[in-house]
């Protein structure tokens, strides 16, 4: 994202600024955002839960500053996170941009120390007002154990807006890369491990609770520019409730089994080291308890790709090679049909509550984020698409329930 020019202001043009940052904190309180977490607290408990390695600085760095700028901020994050470092010359660092997502900013910070030795780590810098959408305690406490497991960087250091982690020596996968047979069959078992990983508290999946929490956020808004509260004011959010309602109604009666999961296994969250062959999964901002079905359909809804494309959606035989492997990595051709169409249809029904999560996700993010971004575009594209699968995927799992009613 390109940071706008900066000039003088007037005394008037200030008094106006602060106006609309007041109003900002006015919107938060009624959005209900609270501070997510404090860096010195989060710190401090990792370090009881015996990751004694984690650093903590109070320190922030802006995520909008161009990065000429930014690079002598994150050197001195850096030097204030790791002392060892705090006497080196800011020559001693390199920085680079790795990506810019939606929800946050992946920087390269390498450091050549005085042996002559050099550490590269990766600093995420957490997009601004993504509180309302992200639990960074639990993402932070989940990170420990998953990093223990074996998935994704360790977690090095917390700030005020962000983490430092071990940088990975991978390439970032595309949507195409994922349909590929031999890498679908790795992100199955993979995620078949990702699912057996215990994280300590509630059990309880997150979904519905998150998607009623969006909702009701979602229902209130007001936009400043009228191009934007006319497109909003045509959403029936009736409408949008009593789909919700009768979908996760329907997903109750499959019984998907509830496991920590990812929640958004989309391409830019996978990356492999083609030399060593090896896959990694990263960022687990949405990670939480959730129902099976929901992380695999979320995933399949990625094959996408980032202009969303659902003709690019998995075919049966696409997603049987993928449930192969995740639920007998070693015996992939010893699954039964019936445990491959269980597993069928409870994905492909909870592919529509992907849709519908995402979907009142962008509302919220089309409000509060100041990323360029159409976020209202985005809610009708998804949206949508649940509408015009919504037939098919009920179809299947009715017909699936009745038989197995009268077995």
């Amino acid at each position: 994202m390109v940071s706008p020019k900066r000039f003088p202001i007037s005394a008037f043009e200030f008094a106006e600024s602060r106006e609309r940052e007041r109003e900002r904190e006015r919107e938060r309180e009624r959005m209900g955002a609270v501070n997510i977490w404090n860096a010195m607290e989060v710190a401090e408990g990792a370090r009881e839960n015996g990751s004694s390695a984690i650093h903590s600085s109070s320190l922030t760095v802006d995520h909008s500053l161009p990065l000429p700028e930014m690079s002598p901020r994150l050197i001195g994050l850096c030097k204030d996170l790791f002392k060892k470092w705090s006497k080196l010359d800011n020559s001693h660092f390199s920085v680079e941009t790795i990506s810019g997502g939606i929800t946050n900013l992946l920087l390269k910070v390498s450091v050549r120390e005085a042996n002559g030795n050099v550490v590269s780590m990766t600093v995420r810098l957490y997009g601004p007002n993504t509180e309302y959408v992200i639990d960074r305690e639990r993402e932070l406490q989940a990170i420990g154990y998953l990093s223990a497991a074996g998935f994704g960087a360790k977690l090095l250091g917390v700030f005020g807006n962000g983490m430092v982690q071990s940088f990975i020596n991978a390439r970032t996968l595309t949507p195409s890369d994922m349909r590929k047979p031999k890498l679908a069959a790795e992100i199955a078992k993979q995620l078949r491990s990702f699912h057996q990983v215990e994280i300590p508290g509630s059990k309880e999946p997150q979904l519905w609770i998150e998607i009623f929490k969006f909702f009701q956020k979602a229902s209130t808004l007001t936009f400043d520019e009228d191009e934007k509260q006319n497109k909003y004011e045509t959403i029936s959010f009736e409408e949008v409730n009593a789909e919700v309602i009768e979908l996760k109604e329907l997903t109750g009666r499959l019984d998907s089994p509830v496991v920590f999961a990812h929640n958004d296994l989309l391409s830019g969250n996978l990356m492999f080291n083609d030399e060593e062959e090896k896959l990694y999964f990263i960022d687990f901002e949405y990670g939480s308890y959730n129902y099976k079905g929901f992380d695999i359909g979320n995933h399949f809804n990625e094959y996408a790709g980032y202009d969303c494309d659902y003709s690019l959606y998995p075919s049966r035989d696409e997603q049987y090679h993928f449930f192969r492997h995740y639920l007998e990595p070693e015996k992939p051709l010893e699954v039964s049909d019936k445990h491959l169409e269980a597993l069928y249809v409870e994905t492909n029904t909870y592919r529509l509550a992907s849709h519908l999560y995402w979907a009142v996700w962008a509302l919220i993010q089309a409000k509060m984020s100041p990323i360029d971004f159409d976020y209202l575009s985005y809610f009708f594209l998804r949206y949508n698409e649940y509408k015009k699968q919504k037939e098919n995927c009920f179809s299947l799992a009715q017909y699936f329930l009745s038989r197995s009613r009268t077995g």
